[in-house]
């Protein structure tokens, strides 16, 4: 398995915590990070734009995974991390990457126009990814 991502997923899975815009989104947001969580040898393709999580964003909310922002958000996570659209990498080793190149403060200047930044989950998942706690558990994880 090989999951499609863009770049600012990479930092939402860190701080995901079973929330999100859809029972869907959920559902598919869910079993990718389990997934990752349980097999960080699982292969992670970057992809320039909408990838597996967009695919389940819902129909009735404010599409907005083509917006010039969350691009731009997308570049700027990637140099952080010194990965290129394209890269296929273990999962394993974006969480090296991260542990090696991020600050869990650098979430209020990368993410400064995402919605869910007030949460403050993602320095939160950013932090226990640096101590080496991994992704969080969430929810009943048996199905995957």
């Amino acid at each position: 398995m090989v999951y499609k991502l863009r770049g600012h997923h990479l930092f939402c899975l860190l701080g995901y915590r079973g929330m999100g815009y859809s029972e869907d989104y959920v559902k598919n947001m869910t079993k990718i990070h389990q997934s990752l969580k349980h097999n960080p040898m699982t292969q992670i393709k970057i992809v320039k734009g909408p990838d597996q999580l967009c695919e389940k964003f819902p129909e009735t909310g404010n599409y907005h995974c083509q917006d010039v922002d969350i691009f731009q958000r997308d570049e700027a996570i990637l140099a952080k991390l010194g990965l290129e659209i394209e890269q296929v990498i273990r999962w394993e080793d974006v969480v090296k990457q991260i542990q090696r190149n991020v600050k869990s403060s650098d979430i209020q200047t990368v993410c400064q126009t995402c919605s869910w930044r007030s949460y403050g989950v993602c320095e939160e998942g950013v932090q226990e990814l640096i101590d080496g706690k991994g992704l969080r558990t969430i929810g009943d994880s048996t199905n995957l």
